[in-house]
């Protein structure tokens, strides 16, 4: 089969022939259609994330059909259409595990970081962490649903019911859940890189009430805050927009160092809290309500040979939207 393959060498990934892989027990063999191109990828290949298995196939935002079932799989059929996301596997009998917590479990494996990824023809991945999808969603339109999706629901979910909600980083997953949150009943204000018109025009297609620069303030307080951007910096700004016991969550896995900021600008029972992997009952949830509503999701196709175009593209904001690899 034909990969990406990143070996930490440079930041390229290399095109490279593999053997077909061979689903294990409990797994499935994939015939991989799209993959999605997350930010996450990004901080891999980049070096933010420090400890990927070497060499690795990147991408967690996996679409594709099962081509064969390993021993014990149950739940999918041969041909039936999937997705994996990026918690492809956690050890079950950790504190997190038993308490529902998997999301935060001490001996994880993730999809496209330590378990090869779908930046290829073929990738084998546990059952028990893949989801039938939504049908009314093409394959390309549905990869970003595994990541951005989920962790944008995930996101939105630390949030409370916050009527009010700012979005900050107007990129591939806040575009999904700020459309979920206007389905929600929820006002939303976009923040973009400053004098990002494109993007700002983007938000307001997709139902934000407002949208304007990052280094602007809303136009009324926000109940919450989401921060897509990882940028350390606007965690204090998003502070100073949210009312009293309101709340900043911070969606990414990475973000640069956050500066110093006055106490007073947290007091009054302001909270900020950060947002670790999914859980399959995020996704369960997520997938219910995708297929309740269709959400339109904007995406830029690459062939899988021009995944570092792709990479680069992103790292650019080149876009709006969300970047997918096409495999056929």
């Amino acid at each position: 089969m034909r990969a990406m393959l990143f070996d930490g060498t440079s930041p390229l990934l290399r095109e490279v022939e593999l053997p077909n892989p061979a689903p294990a027990a409990g797994q499935l063999l994939i015939d991989v259609h799209a993959c999605g191109v997350c930010r996450t990828d990004l901080h891999v290949v980049d070096g933010d994330l420090t400890r990927p298995k070497r060499p690795v196939i990147p991408g967690h935002e996996i679409v594709g059909t099962v081509a064969a079932l390993g021993a014990g799989v149950t739940g999918f059929a041969s041909g039936d259409r999937v997705g994996v996301p990026w918690l492809g596997h956690t050890c079950g009998h950790c504190r997190f595990c038993l308490r529902g917590r998997e999301n935060l479990c001490d001996a994880p494996g993730f999809t496209g970081y330590t378990i090869d990824g779908g930046y290829a023809e073929r990738t084998v991945a546990d059952a028990r962490y893949c989801f039938h999808l939504p049908r009314q969603y093409s394959d390309v339109e549905a990869a970003p649903l595994l990541c951005a999706g989920l962790i944008g629901y995930r996101t939105l979910a630390l949030a409370g019911d916050a009527p009010c909600i700012g979005i900050y980083g107007f990129g591939a997953a806040a575009h999904i859940v700020a459309q979920v949150a206007r389905h929600q009943g929820r006002m939303v204000y976009a923040f973009t890189r400053p004098g990002d018109t494109a993007a700002q025009q983007f938000a307001l297609h997709l139902g934000a009430a407002w949208a304007g620069g990052s280094d602007e303030a809303p136009p009324e307080p926000l109940d919450a805050a989401l921060l897509f951007a990882p940028v350390g910096a606007l965690v204090p700004t998003a502070l100073r927009a949210v009312v009293k016991g309101g709340v900043v969550v911070c969606g990414g896995i990475h973000m640069s160092d956050i500066p110093s900021f006055p106490y007073a600008w947290l007091w009054e029972e302001r909270r900020i809290v950060s947002v670790a992997n999914l859980t399959r009952e995020d996704g369960a949830a997520f997938m219910a309500i995708a297929g309740k509503y269709k959400i339109e999701i904007e995406t830029r196709r690459y062939p899988l040979a021009q995944a570092n175009v792709a990479l680069s593209d992103l790292r650019e904001g080149c876009f709006t939207g969300a970047a997918v690899l096409t495999l056929r």
